[in-house]
């Protein structure tokens, strides 16, 4: 934390009170989960946001908490292009892990610190709506990577209705189809389309790494700013891979969508999301005009 004597506080206490009013999509998840130091941190600083009048979203993941119980259960994990392969037995164990246990600690740790909140699941009056998702092959042969779904509506209603409660809305990204099918949603897509409908000031994603890089060998390669035009031609050079490729394919679309700005930053660091959000630490996706 900064030392509230120093020039660096009163500078973050000035960029906090310019955003009061606005709305922050933040997604949280990856190995800050069971960063107990970060994760501390984090509760910390979203609090602080909130007590100074910014108006906070969370989309959480919760992949640690789905990998223990697949494990317990003996249940094979399996991830093809980033998204992890889910059939009906893995659903049920996404769904306990995130709507329950992962949403619930949540809305507990905010709770305590003074925030009121609303911990959600994307199934709660139909705040997403999904459809099947499918993925192809290099041949563009299609894939079936069983109940993982993409979202085709939101229902921002709910949200707006909290946000004006000055309630918290924690939501885990479990959605519904239109005849009651349930579906795993990548959490950073959920964030993208979440941020999108409600024009989200600041959409952040709390990674596990710095950012984005050229060569993840290289930390002097750290991209500061990538376009979507950048984002495509670095997709299709392989230069951006794995895990990678969904969370810059969402942040392209909350862009797209509306969202004003799109921060990935390294949520491993305690206290990141308070002082990394103002500053060129991590990785911005700005507008190239393209869209």
């Amino acid at each position: 934390m900064p030392n509230v004597e120093t020039d660096e506080y009163y500078t973050l206490s000035a960029d906090i009170k310019k955003y009061k009013n606005a709305i922050f999509v933040i997604k949280y998840g990856g190995s800050i989960v069971k960063n107990v130091p970060a994760k501390l941190a984090f509760f910390e600083d979203v609090a602080r946001f909130v007590n100074n009048g910014i108006k906070i979203v969370l989309v959480h993941g919760g992949g640690p908490e789905i990998n223990y119980w697949l494990e317990k259960f003996g249940i094979k994990k399996n991830f093809i292009q980033g998204l992890r392969v889910t059939d009906k037995e893995t659903m049920n164990i996404v769904e306990m892990s995130l709507s329950g246990l992962v949403n619930k600690e949540l809305s507990c740790e905010l709770s305590l610190r003074g925030i009121q909140t609303a911990g959600i699941s994307g199934k709660d009056s139909s705040l997403l709506v999904a459809s099947k998702k499918i993925i192809y092959d290099d041949n563009n042969n299609p894939l079936d990577i069983g109940y993982v779904g993409e979202i085709k509506k939101v229902n921002s209603l709910i949200i707006n209705n909290l946000l004006k409660l000055n309630i918290l809305p924690i939501i885990s990204p479990i959605a519904c189809d239109e005849n009651g099918n349930t579906y795993n949603i990548n959490a950073d897509y959920a964030a993208s389309a979440i941020a999108s409908e409600l024009k989200a000031d600041k959409l952040i994603i709390m990674t596990d790494i710095e950012g984005v890089y050229k060569d993840i060998n290289d930390k002097n390669s750290l991209f500061k700013t990538l376009t979507p035009k950048e984002i495509n031609t670095y997709i299709n050079e392989g230069v951006i891979n794995g895990g990678m490729i969904p969370k810059l394919q969402c942040c392209m679309e909350a862009i797209s969508g509306g969202a004003k700005s799109i921060h990935l930053l390294d949520g491993r660091n305690p206290h990141a999301l308070l002082n990394d959000t103002f500053s060129d630490k991590g990785t911005k996706i700005i507008n190239d005009g393209g869209f």
